[in-house]
Formats: C-alpha cells, structure tokens, sequence
C-alpha cells in the first residue's frame, strides 16, 4: 500500500509499467470536472472510473480484494477515510472471489484507517485488504484500475 498526493505521482512510475500513463492523466485533468463514468486509457488494463460515492460508516464499509488489479483511489470531493488489512490475515471470506469482477469480499475489518485528504492517492496492491468509502456525505473519486 502507497499513500501520497498527487503531485508526487510521478515517484512511482517505477513501480508499474502502467502508471506513468496513470499519473500522467491524473496530473494533467481537472478530475473534479470529470463527468462521471469510464475511461479506458489502455484498454482494458489501465481504466480510469470516476464515481460519486455516498460515504459509509466504519461498520458498513466491506474489506474486499483484488487478485488481477491494483486500485489507485484519489478522493476529490472530501476525506474519505480508507482501511487497510493485510491479505495474509484476512480469514473471514463473505462473498468468494467473483472472477468477472475481479473481487472478494470480506467480514474482517481494518487494522490501520487512513484519512485521505483530497488529491491524496492510496494504491492498493493485491495483498492489500481495503476498506474504502468511509465517510460522510456523498463525493467524488477517482478509482484507477491497473491490470497487475
């Protein structure tokens, strides 16, 4: 897991082959004009979906996890109050991994909570439990998602 701000997006093109074209487009867009929907910047491997969230409480946020995705999560209307959990101690599967979504959720709940200011990014990498969308109100987010 990563958490930076915007401008420093560019540090971590290193890290995958895919996010200088990532940050490149964060960087270089008003992402609070975005309309909201999907963009797909190289296809199916690196999309950019833009989606107004209605916060949730702690209790209400579900763990979940990626096998064939990283996430770059970039709150841009408010904080947004993410969780993290490590892959290795999730035990508490709800909903088994649905292939076509790419997603598993789980009843385990965060061990570290971060408050992510917006223009904050956090990058969560397979092994990264999250539980993202805590908050209040409804916002708008940025979720890139980068084929592992």
């Amino acid at each position: 897991m990563i958490l930076d701000t915007l401008e420093n997006g560019g540090k971590y093109a290193s890290v995958h082959p895919l996010f200088k074209k990532a940050f490149d487009y964060l960087q270089n867009n008003d992402l609070k004009a975005l309309p909201a929907g999907k963009v797909e910047l190289q296809g199916a491997d690196l999309v950019v979906n833009v989606v107004d969230v209605t916060g949730k409480t702690e209790e209400a946020a579900r763990m979940e996890t990626h096998k064939n995705f990283i996430d770059i999560q970039i709150p841009v209307g408010a904080v947004e109050v993410m969780g993290w959990k490590s892959l290795s101690t999730l035990t508490e599967i709800t909903d088994p991994y649905n292939p076509e979504k790419d997603l598993t959720f789980y009843a385990d709940k965060a061990t570290t909570f971060l408050n992510v200011l917006p223009y904050e990014f956090a990058i969560f990498f397979p092994e990264d439990g999250h539980q993202p969308g805590i908050g209040e109100g409804v916002f708008r987010k940025i979720i890139v998602k980068v084929r592992v």
